[in-house]
C-alpha cells in the first residue's frame, strides 16, 4: 500500500516530504495531472496527497475535474487527504466552496499565524506560533462547510483547515527545498508572478525542514 501523490507540475512535488515517507518505506505513487485517473486509483492508496501547480482549481480541464472525482471519494471512504496550495483549493471546491483570486499575490517567506483551533490541532499544535514558511499563490478559497480554520497570515486569511479528523488544506509550502525555490523561480511558466518582485526569495533564508516534518509526520499518523 501507499500513498497517491496527484502532480500538477514535474517541478511541484514532494521535496522534503520525500525523505520522511523513505525513512519510513513508505511507497508512493505519482500521478500527473495529463495520466489517466479515476476512483479506482484510490484502492491501494493509504493516503492521498495533492499538490500545488500555476494553473487555477477553477480551470475547465479534464484532468483537474478528474482529481475532485477522485478527492470526493477519498473523503467519502476516510482516507486521509493532504492538498498544498493549490491543491487546498481543490479539496475547497471538491466540498462545495468558492475558489477565487486573493486581494493580494504572496510569494516568499512570511509568517503564518495559528487560531485558537489550530494551536489544539492535532498536526499544527505544537508550532510556534507563528512560524514562518513559503508561500506561492495569488487565489484563495472559502472555507468549506464544517471545516475549522487553523491558521492565517497576513496576506492571506485561510492558509489551513481542517475537515473532519483527517483531512487538511494547507496554502502555504511546508514541502518545499531550497532547490524547489530556486527551480520555481526559473521556470518559464513563473516569470509573471516573478517579474513584480523587487528581488528573488532567498531559498535558504530559513530551514523549513524542522517545520516539514511536524506537519507531515503527523499527518501520516491518519494513515
Amino acid at each position: 500500500m501507499s500513498v497517491l501523490v496527484l502532480r500538477h507540475e514535474p517541478f511541484e512535488h514532494l521535496g522534503y516530504f520525500t525523505a520522511i515517507l523513505d525513512e519510513r518505506s513508505i511507497g508512493y505513487e505519482y500521478r500527473d495531472l495529463d495520466s489517466p485517473l479515476d476512483v479506482a486509483a484510490l484502492d491501494r492508496a493509504t493516503g492521498l496527497i495533492v499538490m500545488g501547480g500555476p494553473m487555477s482549481a477553477n480551470d475547465p480541464l479534464a484532468g483537474l475535474a478528474a482529481e475532485i472525482r477522485v478527492i470526493n471519494a477519498a473523503i467519502e471512504r476516510g482516507t486521509p487527504v493532504l492538498g498544498i496550495c493549490l491543491g487546498a483549493q481543490l479539496i475547497a471546491k471538491a466540498m462545495g466552496a468558492s475558489v477565487y483570486r486573493n486581494p493580494s499575490t504572496e510569494i516568499g517567506w512570511g509568517a503564518v499565524h495559528l487560531t485558537e483551533v489550530g494551536r489544539a490541532d492535532p498536526i499544527f499544535g505544537g508550532l510556534a506560533d507563528p512560524s514562518v514558511f513559503f508561500h506561492w499563490h495569488g487565489e484563495t478559497f472559502d472555507l468549506p462547510v464544517g471545516a475549522e480554520w487553523l491558521a492565517y497570515s497576513d496576506l492571506c486569511r485561510h492558509q489551513a483547515f481542517r475537515f473532519g479528523s483527517n483531512v487538511y488544506g494547507i496554502q502555504f509550502h511546508p514541502e518545499i527545498t531550497p532547490a524547489m525555490i530556486e527551480d520555481w523561480c526559473a521556470q518559464p511558466v513563473n516569470c509573471g508572478d516573478v517579474r513584480g518582485l523587487d528581488s528573488l526569495p532567498d531559498p535558504r533564508a530559513v530551514d523549513s525542514m524542522p517545520l516539514a516534518r511536524h506537519i507531515f509526520e503527523r499527518w501520516l499518523e491518519f494513515r
